[in-house]
């Protein structure tokens, strides 16, 4: 029965992280093609030069301590007051820090404008600490309804104030009051419909036992953070700023499939295995569904945006962006993995286990970067490939301690995962051939698409995969209650 419950909110809690993430992904893209029309580069510049700091002391708030306070299963009132009053200290030192270094930030890059800038929008640190422990709260307990109508509400109301002060004239200004209203509204709506609030209550014990857990999962966020960035700092450098752009480009649509169904997946996936932290075999099994589920859903996502990809550029962003299409199949074969990476390193944080977390990113940064030293010199996209080798290194690495903890090897998970991603593989070659018609881009599209939903779809009922039948059940009772409710009502 026990088992029962936390399936249903393991299945509930995902759809309202992806109805939160698509949600606020669909206002924030609509948001950007108008501000980009009514702002100049010059006022996305200020900002984009000042978040190369501010997005790396963000870690330091963001990883770590929060993480662990969902990983401990016996987190008491103690734990977050405790936690709470360490991350205000904690984010009011980060913006003292912000605020002291604005004019050494304006004068390295020559522009005064920026103290100014710089001081204002590092009040997010600010923000971030009054609803930080809220958030890990939620997530703990799996409420992850209460992210959708914050999230989306911080948005919705940043997005119209953003609209009208780039339209009054405000330039640089109005995208930071579009950042800081975001974050002051999502932080309200926590406040108002989370019933949880600090207590007077601080342990140092406790503190240093979290820490001695969260501690490593902020170094491996700050190594993930600057390795991130790496390729494209060099790309940058050894190339041209066209180079960059393609590169950059390609990533930003398989990254929306990733942002919305594998990091909805991926906070879900750590508060409900620790919840059966005790038992290695419940682990073991969340694991193993959530990584054949989520490479079932994704895979044909991404293969399925790779073999349309020519016809998306050129009806979205014009055919100047067509040199980005080789980049964005890379992304895609990439990222179809991620579910492996996602699935195994949850396993090993809700275990307990976070040095083993924080080795498994250092040997994957050290290959990772061996990779680029590598290729950097070669040409943009050998760079690119290197990607795709790195990518299946780290599937190995992070799956290499499940096999002892768990007893769950990678040859197993490669089993588990296959029958999707070939189908998927499949689907997308025959996708890729409606191409080779030579129609327009609009009608390649209109024929694409529906294509490969019923070659998927219809092989997956065909040859009875266990993915389909279970992605089927478990949104079977979603698409009865919709109809139900419009039948009532006609």
């Amino acid at each position: 029965m026990e088992s029962d419950s936390l399936k249903k909110k393991t299945i509930g809690g995902f759809f309202w992280r992806l109805a939160e993430a698509g949600g606020a992904q669909a206002v924030t893209f609509i948001v950007s093609i108008v501000l980009a029309r009514l702002l100049s580069p010059s006022d996305y510049g200020a900002i984009a030069l000042i978040t190369v700091f501010t997005n790396i002391l963000a870690v330091f708030i963001n990883s770590g301590m929060g993480t662990a306070l969902i990983q401990k299963k016996d987190a008491d009132d103690l734990d977050y007051s405790s936690l709470f009053y360490f991350n205000m200290v904690m984010c009011l030192f980060l913006y003292g820090v912000m605020f002291l270094c604005a004019p050494l930030i304006a004068e390295f890059y020559e522009m005064p404008e920026l103290t100014a800038f710089t001081r204002v929008i590092s009040l997010t640190f600010i923000i971030s600490g009054v609803k930080g422990i809220q958030h890990a709260y939620v997530a703990k307990h799996m409420m992850f309804k209460k992210f959708f109508f914050a999230t989306l509400g911080g948005t919705i109301f940043s997005a119209v104030l953003g609209i009208f002060l780039a339209y009054k004239g405000f330039g640089t200004w109005a995208l930071i009051a579009q950042q800081l209203s975001n974050a002051i509204i999502d932080t309200i709506v926590l406040w108002i419909t989370v019933k949880w609030r600090p207590k007077r209550m601080f342990s140092f014990k406790r503190l240093k036992a979290l820490f001695s857990y969260g501690w490593k999962m902020l170094l491996s966020a700050l190594l993930d953070k600057g390795y991130e960035q790496l390729r494209s700092l060099i790309i940058g450098k050894v190339y041209s700023s066209a180079d960059l752009a393609f590169y950059q480009k390609a990533n930003n649509f398989p990254s929306i499939i990733i942002n919305n169904v594998n990091t909805s997946i991926d906070s879900v996936l750590l508060p409900s295995m620790s919840s059966v932290q005790d038992s290695v075999e419940s682990v073991k099994g969340m694991t193993r569904r959530a990584m054949k589920t989520s490479t079932y859903v994704m895979a044909p996502l991404l293969m399925g945006l790779a073999a349309c990809g020519q016809s998306v550029i050129s009806i979205l962003l014009t055919d100047k962006w067509r040199p980005s299409y080789p980049f964005m199949v890379i992304f895609c074969i990439t990222y179809m993995f991620y579910p492996v990476h996602t699935a195994n390193l949850n396993a090993i944080k809700a275990l307990g286990r976070s040095d083993l977390f924080l080795k498994l990113e250092i040997i994957k940064k050290v290959v990772g970067i061996t990779a680029i030293l590598i290729t950097f010199k070669i040409s943009v996209m050998a760079m690119a490939y290197s990607l795709l080798v790195t990518s299946v290194l780290s599937q190995i690495i992070n799956s290499w301690p499940n096999k002892k903890l768990m007893n769950y090897s990678y040859i197993e998970q490669l089993k588990d995962i296959l029958p999707g991603i070939v189908l998927a593989v499949f689907m997308g070659g025959c996708v890729y051939c409606v191409n080779f018609l030579h129609l327009s881009n609009w009608l390649t599209l209109i024929i694409q698409v529906p294509l490969g939903a019923v070659i998927y779809i219809g092989l997956s009922a065909l040859l009875k995969l266990e993915s389909f039948t279970y992605v089927f059940n478990m949104v079977k009772p979603f698409i009865n209650k919709v109809f139900k409710k419009n039948s009532v009502q006609n």
